[in-house]
């Protein structure tokens, strides 16, 4: 940060060639993962797709591993827990000795179940259209392909790396959040995560914390004819916890709760002696966080207080706020000064979305979070993105580990910044 980051060095300009030159190839690679269904619960297209990831970063001087993550706690339709898991968790390491250290993630894994959007499909005007284009195996493509260029530049021994691909992040990293926390907590000054930007190029800002909640509610079975008054509603009780649920929004600055389904229930001549509330709750901040689980608390002593109902609750803040502090605008600051040198006027929005910056910024690690492709409609059938920020992203994410690598980009004083 001492020197112009906006000017291009040697090394820049050689990766500029190569990368412009790769494009073809890091849509076609993209294309071809797109089409492999792996969605976070395809569980068997999870463990056949994490080999072609490795096989592909294999190009790398690098270490690689396949790690099982750990068992997670889920909530099944008959309010029953029992242990899930997901793919294997791919890591990647590389000179754990070398003055600079970083760490990098990305996610495998998309929110399409098997048969539900598995087509690829060239539109107009340069886009995609394809399950985890954006988001986000084809910033998996530039992550790798911005690393090939780095470790063929004279700079590649001032700079480590470790890299996590979750097989989870879609539905909350449960799996994989100890690898991130151990990658992030393991020297590295630096995150640099390849969630999509914003079709404009915008890229996220201050990130708020996500919870996940299941709140089981049993009640007392019973003839809904010839003996109501004899049964306890689960639906009765769970319908007072999502009206007050719903009504949290807008009492404490920031904070939203949705609620997303209510499993359970009986054929109507019975009185329903089960309910599932599932729901999940957005916080700008830990003290707004530790406000919602609190609220969430108290509505669920409330639900389980009334006569003949119980009930377990589970879930919480899986991923901490992610506000900006002097470190994470210094860094965003570096990022639009790398920008300008090819041409980008890069904008930092902040966003009331998540992702594994939010883990890497919990573990003490200042970090960019949306490296990957621009794209839009992601989350949808209609997800796509557009093609020419292929080599225009690799060429960023290139340019910002020479910066790291040569010290133009001052990792150590950004990271020094966190508590600020």
């Amino acid at each position: 940060m001492t020197t112009d980051l906006s000017t291009l060095s040697p090394e820049d300009e050689a990766a500029r060639e190569r990368l412009y030159a790769s494009a073809a190839e890091m849509l076609d690679r993209t294309k071809r993962w797109s089409a492999h269904n792996t969605g976070s619960l395809n569980t068997d297209g999870l463990r056949r797709f994490a080999p072609r990831l490795a096989d592909a970063f294999s190009a790398l001087e690098a270490e690689i591993k396949l790690n099982e993550g750990a068992a997670f706690e889920s909530v099944g339709a008959d309010g029953e827990t029992s242990e899930a898991h997901t793919g294997p968790i791919v890591e990647i390491s590389a000179r754990p000795q070398a003055p600079v250290q970083i760490v990098m993630s990305g996610h495998y894994d998309t929110v399409f179940a098997p048969g539900v959007f598995e087509t690829v499909t060239d539109l107009p005007d340069g886009r995609v259209n394809g399950p985890g284009m954006a988001d986000m195996k084809g910033g998996i493509c530039v992550m790798l392909e911005a690393l090939r260029t780095f470790e063929a530049s004279r700079l590649k021994d001032q700079l480590g790396y470790r890299i996590v691909l979750t097989p989870d992040e879609e539905i909350g990293n449960f799996a994989s959040s100890e690898a991130l926390r151990r990658a992030a907590s393991s020297g590295a000054l630096i995150g640099m995560t390849y969630e999509p930007a914003m079709e404009t190029g915008a890229m996220a800002g201050g990130r708020k914390g996500s919870a996940v909640f299941d709140i089981v509610l049993h009640g007392r079975a019973a003839h809904a004819g010839r003996a109501k008054e004899e049964g306890r509603s689960a639906i009765e009780a769970a319908a007072e916890l999502v009206v007050g649920l719903e009504a949290l929004n807008n009492q404490f600055d920031g904070v939203t709760f949705n609620v997303g389904s209510i499993d359970g229930g009986a054929p109507v001549n019975i009185v329903p002696d089960l309910a599932i509330v599932r729901f999940g709750a957005r916080a700008p901040d830990h003290q707004a966080a530790e406000w919602a689980t609190q609220s969430v608390q108290k509505l669920f002593e409330r639900a389980v207080s009334r006569d003949g109902i119980h009930g377990h609750l589970h879930g919480g803040f899986y991923r901490p706020p992610k506000p900006r502090n002097g470190a994470q605008q210094a860094l965003f600051e570096a990022v639009h000064s790398t920008g300008r040198a090819i041409g980008l006027d890069l904008e930092f929005v902040d966003t009331g979305g998540v992702c594994e910056g939010n883990n890497i910024f919990a573990a003490g690690v200042p970090n960019v979070d949306t490296l990957g492709v621009r794209g839009g409609r992601i989350h949808s059938p209609d997800e796509f993105v557009i093609t020419e920020s292929f080599p225009e992203r690799a060429l960023l994410s290139a340019l910002l580990l020479n910066r790291l690598a040569d010290g133009r980009l001052d990792a150590r004083r950004i990271k020094d910044m966190m508590g600020r």
